[in-house]
């Protein structure tokens, strides 16, 4: 059975290529896979490296345009459908603006794919943030206009911690897996597959070692002052470790976030890769005093080292930083591709049920 996938907000292709990798074979012997449709994103760059390394011989099927420009009802059919609508509205270090800020309606696009194309499958992807936004309101809003629309979905939402996943990262993020009424499936969340031990940030940074050479290895040219700050900072501490001479320290007032020059802990997962940001951001080697370069946050994101970023050093760190891990993505679609084919998998229960988060909304929603 061959699934062809439609994506909105696409980004470099996290989630593509996550669905790219997948192969499930059923009892019958019988193959179910996923293949590119179409895809659509605002990002120039991010529209480049997502054909060249996802459909390099359909360039015309990736859309560089606001979606608003995009024509939904003529775009070719299709079976499954990804979607990371943008979380800037949403996310815990914005400004909370949710639904009423200019990215938080946007997920609107993707509930109008879902009732003209009524693909029997979706998956949506959000920031942890998005459960919090107007007290809640907006998350049940969005659950309910995913369920309700066209012939309706099964939806099963959970907060995937994807260092349980084999990503060598603590990145949280919603996923939100939505499966047609009609065809009467259950999905269910897949289990952890390193709960137990989770991959290092070292681990996938130095085996194997990086070449020289390689695409988008690109260093960061620290001034001195930086270079002195950061040899004066262990790994796994950040800007306010008390040990950092006065003289070099921040003059902060107000709120210090604790990723600012913070290093890595060589045997931990790395923090969160983001996507931008001034400096203290990048993400720093828990030994040499720099940043890691773009490939090597490439690497705490699970792309392969043949996958190529398109465009300059700050588009590239863009790009990274916005996509979903392969490695996680490649784990959810498995699960609903062995959904479809009958064919179990350990699994988990999802932390949240649409239909208990509607019970307890006792009110019609004001948004």
């Amino acid at each position: 059975m061959l699934f062809r996938k439609g994506e909105l907000f696409n980004g470099p292709g996290g989630l593509a290529l996550g669905a790219k990798n997948v192969r499930v074979i059923d009892h019958n012997n019988n193959e179910y896979k996923i293949e590119h449709a179409w895809a659509n994103d605002i990002c120039e760059f991010a529209c480049q490296t997502y054909t060249q390394n996802i459909c390099p011989n359909k360039p015309d099927t990736v859309y560089h345009k606001p979606v608003q420009e995009l024509e939904i009802e003529n775009l070719p059919p299709i079976d499954a459908f990804a979607f990371g609508f943008p979380c800037n509205d949403y996310s815990l270090v914005g400004e909370h603006k949710g639904v009423d800020g200019d990215y938080g309606p946007l997920y609107s696009y993707g509930v109008k794919v879902l009732k003209h194309h009524q693909p029997k499958f979706f998956v949506a992807e959000n920031v942890g943030g998005l459960q919090s936004a107007n007290e809640g309101q907006t998350f049940i809003k969005i659950l309910d206009e995913l369920a309700t629309a066209g012939k309706g979905y099964k939806i099963t939402p959970h907060l995937y911690k994807f260092e349980q996943y084999g990503v060598p990262q603590t990145r949280h993020r919603i996923i939100i897996v939505g499966i047609r009424k009609d065809l009467n499936l259950e999905f269910k969340v897949p289990a952890p597959t390193t709960a137990e031990k989770y991959v290092t940030a070292s681990e996938v940074i130095m085996h194997p070692p990086i070449p020289d050479d390689a695409p988008n290895h690109e260093f960061t040219k620290h001034n001195p002052r930086t270079v002195q700050m950061l040899d004066s900072i262990p790994e796994g501490k950040n800007a306010w470790y008390e040990g950092i001479p006065e003289e070099l320290r921040l003059n902060v007032k107000g709120a210090r976030m604790s990723q600012i020059y913070r290093r890595l802990d060589r045997n931990k997962p790395s923090y969160t890769v983001t996507g931008s940001g001034g400096g203290g951001t990048h993400v720093y080697h828990w030994e040499k005093s720099r940043a890691l370069t773009n490939r090597e946050r490439a690497r705490l994101q699970t792309f392969p080292d043949d996958f190529v970023f398109e465009g300059k050093k700050e588009k590239v760190r863009q790009q990274v930083g916005m996509a979903v891990p392969p490695k996680a993505a490649e784990i959810i679609f498995e699960s609903i591709l062995k959904t479809f084919a009958k064919v179990d998998y350990p699994s988990v229960p999802s932390k949240w049920k649409y239909e208990d988060l509607v019970v307890q909304e006792e009110i019609p929603l004001n948004i």
